[in-house]
């Protein structure tokens, strides 16, 4: 027994210290990715009006900064008061749209794996569908599914998120080790169990960075059906905001929506990490 543990402490310490970069990676992407954005938003503005435009400091101050003897309508309060009942319903739009579009591209590809003949049918449409810009099909999806339903804003969420996770998806499928998948042929297993045992586990890699990559394409794909469709969420406002010449609120949403954007991306990202280095897949962080 005392053999064994000395054997299996070296692992352990490896691997948790493989999890430990892998946070650090995630924390440390995470942190860059936000000063790069705050960086290109000042630079982007220096020209334009400041009636107009409003920086990184002005948003902060427009919610969470009151000015003494404000009005009750014009306090910080207010304004987030405002903002977090739009940023809500988009997140919960965003959701709809991750779920179904990632629970889909699983089953397609799962699907794809066990039948050649599926996979020749249908594997066509959907790269030809890829091709199609979302604006242009989201106008029939919408007369469907109805102006202002819940289903036209999850079918045109999950239609972004789809295509990109199955083609990676059906790449992480495809590789599994051959010597395994003989392995498992040799000792009677069906193509369930190969799929089941060998490519599943092979494709965790893939279906996470999937996830990870789905989730600003949720976020588009919930703004553009709150546009085009239902009128709610930030989607649904920006466009009011601007014929109201509502500039704080304008620029306070996409700001909000894009760091929240950011946050989820990098908070997959280190599930995405600390998952594969728990697992040994630690050359994928690399």
């Amino acid at each position: 027994m005392t053999t064994v543990h000395l054997e299996a402490r070296p692992q352990t310490f490896s691997r948790t210290r493989a999890v430990m970069r892998g946070v650090g990676h995630s924390l440390l992407s995470g942190l860059s990715a936000f000063i790069i954005v705050i960086a290109l938003w000042q630079i982007v503005i220096l020209r334009i009006p400041r009636f107009f435009a409003k920086g990184p400091v002005d948003v902060f101050s427009y919610l969470f900064i009151t000015e003494a003897g404000a009005d009750a309508s014009q306090t910080a309060a207010a304004h987030r008061a405002i903002l977090w009942p739009l940023l809500g319903a988009t997140l919960r739009d965003a959701a709809f749209g991750f779920v179904a579009g990632m629970l889909i591209a699983i089953i397609l590809a799962l699907v794809f794996s066990l039948s050649a003949t599926v996979r020749a049918a249908v594997m066509p449409l959907a790269l030809l569908l890829r091709t199609v810009p979302l604006v242009a099909i989201a106008p029939v999806i919408i007369l469907i599914t109805g102006l202002g339903t819940t289903s036209s804003v999850a079918v045109i969420g999950s239609i972004v998120v789809l295509f990109p996770a199955l083609a990676a998806i059906m790449f992480g499928l495809n590789q599994a080790s051959p010597q395994s998948l003989d392995l498992v042929r040799v000792y009677g297993g069906s193509t369930w169990t190969a799929l089941r045992k060998v490519k599943v586990p092979a494709a965790l890699p893939s279906i996470l960075s999937a996830a990870r990559v789905s989730v600003p394409g949720a976020m588009t794909g919930a703004l553009l059906a709150e546009w085009l469709s239902t009128g709610e969420g930030i989607g649904g406002m920006i466009t009011k905001f601007s014929a109201s010449a509502r500039y704080d609120d304008l620029w306070a949403s996409v700001a909000t929506i894009t760091i929240v954007t950011l946050i989820l991306y990098n908070l997959v990202q280190l599930v995405e990490n600390v998952v594969l280095a728990r697992m040994g897949m630690r050359e994928t962080l690399r």
